[in-house]
């Protein structure tokens, strides 16, 4: 259950580390909204997979270091999305 959970609130986190994500990175990324979102959400799912391997515990307030990772992660994956993406139109 513990996974599901997991799954379900990376992508509802995907809806804001994708925008912080796009933040982070330089330059401008085309690539529509959507994608925006789901890059976070897989990048936040990617990063919290790693704090978890990593043993980083939960704690009552806010964990940051866990959404640092994930926002990394996020920024990682909004990234190799944007390159896809921009490759394919200059192929095009």
């Amino acid at each position: 259950m513990y996974w599901v959970w997991m799954i379900i609130v990376s992508l509802i986190a995907g809806v804001i580390f994708g925008p912080l994500a796009r933040l982070v990175l330089p330059g401008k990324q085309n690539i529509s909204l959507g994608w925006t979102i789901l890059g976070g959400g897989i990048g936040a799912f990617i990063g919290g997979l790693i704090a978890y391997f990593l043993d980083i515990k939960e704690t009552d307030g806010p964990d940051w270091l866990q959404y640092l990772i994930q926002i990394i992660c996020a920024a990682i994956v909004v990234a190799f999305i944007s390159s896809r993406n921009s490759r394919s139109k200059t192929a095009a």
